[in-house]
């Protein structure tokens, strides 16, 4: 979907006059965020939004991946498969799977990580634990409550915040925020600019940690692009900030395209694009998310993918914060397992 403009504008009327949707949707999803959820038996990493859309949940899921296996942890991701036609639980294989079966981000990661696509989390526990997990990553799923998670981490876009802080649909938020802020472990604002200044003030008055993080372009590419004009597409939740990293790593973009977040590119998106480029001498550069839609068709013509990894200000800080929910686990398991009775 497109997110209206007026959610990341002051209160309008459209807000006040989805107001009551979104309070009777805000008292389901609290709710629902207040059930109990089923114990996975491993250690379970969300990796979460407050709201709606993107805000670097992809970047931070791989960033934890890196960090887990330089623990000597075995991590698998745990994902519904937004966009993708299979319910699941079913294993990600790159090789026999496109993004319309499995989701695009999904079949993105799966080139570097195991990764279960499961419509019901739950029941993928038990396919995760057949790939070896010794760690669940949860890629999205904070409001959901199926599965107990032992970090709750989530991340937000420092330039973009929570624009009007309001309910779906009235606003971004997919349930009030203070039920969500009571279940928050963490908070990783990716980015700069202060829009997300005021819920980590509220995230750190708690006791919790905040971490500042940058998304940080492929070396290689920025080289091969250089010098290029470039036509930028992106349909992902934020597609300006894809065009924002790009100009920051000093390429030259004379042209951008945004598509709503998983647009199902077809055979015109891809021809429009195509003939484009070839018009007016422009090479063509989009997200990884994006391309692995985007490959999907026969005509689809030459793209360059721009890779980002997310890299944390404090690395140590987080590392230990791991390490402490991932032994907290653990420790609660064998004290269970050798309770008396």
């Amino acid at each position: 979907m497109r997110e209206p403009a007026f959610w990341h504008r002051p209160p309008s009327w459209q807000s006040r006059l989805l107001s009551p949707l979104s309070t009777l949707y805000g008292a389901i999803a609290a709710r629902r965020m207040a059930q109990v959820g089923v114990d996975a038996g491993l250690p379970v990493i969300c990796v979460g939004n407050f709201h709606v859309g993107g805000a670097g949940k992809t970047p931070t899921v791989l960033a934890l991946t890196d960090m887990l296996r330089d623990l000597g942890e075995r991590p698998v991701v745990l994902s519904r498969g937004y966009g993708g036609r299979l319910h699941g639980p079913v294993a990600v294989d790159p090789a026999i799977h496109q993004a319309a079966d499995v989701g695009d981000e999904p079949l993105m990661m799966a080139a570097r990580v195991p990764v279960v696509v499961s419509r019901d989390r739950a029941d993928g526990i038990g396919l995760v634990k057949a790939q070896g997990a010794s760690v669940i990553l949860m890629d999205d799923g904070f409001q959901n409550p199926s599965i107990t998670k032992d970090l709750a981490l989530i991340v937000i876009d420092g330039a973009r915040g929570l624009g009007n802080a309001e309910v779906f649909p009235a606003g971004p938020l997919r349930a009030p925020l203070p039920p969500q802020l009571a279940r928050t472990d963490a908070l990783v604002v990716i980015g700069g600019g202060r829009a997300s200044d005021l819920v980590a003030a509220r995230v750190s008055a708690a006791g919790k940690p905040v971490f500042s993080a940058a998304l940080q372009p492929d070396a290689k590419v920025v080289a091969a692009l250089q010098g290029r004009p470039l036509l930028a597409f992106a349909g992902i939740g934020d597609p300006a900030r894809f065009f924002r990293t790009l100009r920051g790593a000093g390429l030259d973009v004379r042209r951008e395209r945004a598509f709503p977040d998983h647009h199902p590119f077809t055979t015109g998106d891809v021809a429009a694009l195509a003939n484009e480029a070839r018009r007016d001498g422009f090479a063509l550069v989009t997200t990884e998310k994006d391309l692995v839609r985007f490959r999907g068709h026969e005509a689809a013509p030459d793209v360059m993918a721009f890779p980002v990894t997310l890299q944390f200000d404090d690395l140590a800080a987080l590392r230990a914060l791991v390490v402490q929910r991932l032994a907290a686990k653990r420790k609660g398991q064998l004290l269970a397992f050798n309770a008396p009775g």
